[in-house]
C-alpha cells in the first residue's frame, strides 16, 4: 500500500550512504535533521514504493534526526525491483542494520500505509529498541483489506477500476491479483512495464480525496512503478509473510510505548475499519480521525497532513517530557 506522504515548509539537507545488508541487497540510507535531536526512522510504503521528497517533512529537522531508507528492491536500493529475499522478515532485519549503522540505541518509528505494517512487525520484534510509534492509513496484511483493494473498492471508484481490470482477459477478472502477479513476474519485460503502469496508474488515481494528476503521474513513472507494482503483489500473493492477526496479538509488546495513530475517514486504499481495530485492540495509542482525507497526504487536501504535523509533536513533546 503506498504511501502519500506529508509536506512540511523548510527542506532539510540531505546525508546519504549506501548499506549492503546481505550478498544481494544494498539498502539507499538517508538521514537529515538534527544529528543530537529525537532519532526517528520513516518507513516508506508500497510494500516497494520507495522514498519520496514529502515522506519525512513531517518531523521538524530542528527537534528530529531524520532516518529514511528504500526498503529491498525500491527506489536506489539494489537489486532494482526484486523479490528474492524480499519478506517482511528481511526488512525487519535491515532497519536493525540501519540502526546499528548509524549508532542510534533507541528511535521513533513512523510509517503510514504498508509502513504502518512494517512498523508494528519491526516494533512487536523490537520493542526495547522504540521510543513510541506514529502510525498512519493503517494496514495489517489481511486477506479482506487485499480482496478490497483488488476488487472491492470498484464499488467507488468503477470507471478506475474498469481500466484497471481490461488490462487482463475477462476471464482472468476475477482474481485480478493473480493475474497481474502473473504479468510482473513474467519473462516479457514490455509486459511486466505495462502491467506495472496500469496497476500503479489505477493506484494513484484511488489514494487522493480530491482528483490530483499530478500525484498521479508522480507516481506512474515507468521505473518506480514497476519496482512497486511487483513488490506490492509479491507480498500480498504471500499475505505479506504473516500469520493471520499476527500484529493485533503482538501489541502487548508495545502498548506501554508511546503511540499516535491518525487515520483518513475517506481512505479507500486502507479503509478506516483496519484503523478501526487496531484503535479497539490499542486503546492507549491516542487515535485522530481525519474527517476531509483520503490515502494521500497532499497540498490539494491539507487535513491529513496538518493531522500528521499535530501527531509529530505531541510524540516529540511527551518523549522530551519523559527524559526530562
Amino acid at each position: 500500500m503506498s504511501d502519500g506522504g506529508a509536506s512540511q515548509a523548510g527542506p532539510a539537507a540531505v546525508r546519504s550512504r549506501r548499506l549492503k545488508v546481505d550478498d544481494l541487497h544494498e539498502l539507499h540510507v538517508e538521514e537529515s535533521g538534527n544529528p543530537d535531536g529525537i532519532p526517528v526512522v520513516v518507513l516508506h510504503g508500497g510494500p516497494g514504493a520507495g522514498l519520496r521528497p514529502s515522506s519525512t517533512r513531517s518531523f521538524n529537522p530542528a527537534a528530529f534526526r531524520i532516518v529514511a531508507f528504500d526498503q529491498r528492491g525500491a527506489g536506489r536500493s539494489t537489486p532494482h525491483a526484486g523479490l528474492e529475499g524480499n519478506t517482511t522478515q528481511a526488512l525487519v532485519a535491515d532497519i536493525e542494520r540501519v540502526r546499528e549503522a548509524l549508532g542510534i540505541d533507541r528511535w521513533l518509528v513512523a510509517g503510514g500505509s504498508w509502513g504502518s505494517c512494517l512498523a508494528l512487525a519491526y516494533g512487536q520484534a523490537h520493542p526495547e529498541r522504540c521510543l513510541g510509534f506514529r502510525l498512519h492509513g493503517v494496514y495489517l496484511a489481511s486477506r479482506a483489506e487485499i480482496e478490497w483493494w483488488f476488487q472491492g473498492c470498484r464499488v467507488i471508484f468503477p470507471d478506475r477500476w474498469e481500466a484497471f481490470a481490461e488490462f487482463v482477459p475477462e476471464a482472468e477478472r476475477g482474481d485480478l491479483l493473480a493475474a497481474y502477479y502473473t504479468r510482473l513476474t513474467g519473462a516479457d519485460p514490455k509486459l511486466r512495464l505495462a502491467a506495472a503502469i496500469r496497476l500503479r496508474t489505477f493506484s494513484a488515481w484511488t489514494q487522493t480525496f480530491l482528483p490530483d494528476p499530478e500525484h498521479v503521474a508522480g507516481l506512474t513513472e515507468p521505473k518506480a512503478a514497476l519496482a512497486v507494482a511487483r513488490i506490492f503483489t509479491h507480498y500480498c500473493v504471500n499475505g505479506a509473510f504473516l500469520d493471520p492477526g499476527q500484529l493485533l496479538r503482538g501489541l502487548d509488546r508495545i502498548r506501554h510505548l508511546p503511540a499516535e495513530i491518525v487515520q483518513g475517514r475517506y481512505d479507500t486504499v486502507t479503509p478506516m475499519a483496519t484503523a478501526w481495530a487496531l484503535h479497539r485492540a490499542w486503546p492507549e495509542a491516542r487515535f485522530t480521525i481525519v474527517d476531509e482525507a483520503n490515502h494521500a497526504a497532499t497540498d490539494r487536501a491539507p487535513a491529513l497532513t496538518q493531522a500528521l504535523r499535530a501527531a509529530t509533536d505531541r510524540l516529540r513533546d511527551a518523549l522530551a517530557s519523559a527524559a526530562a
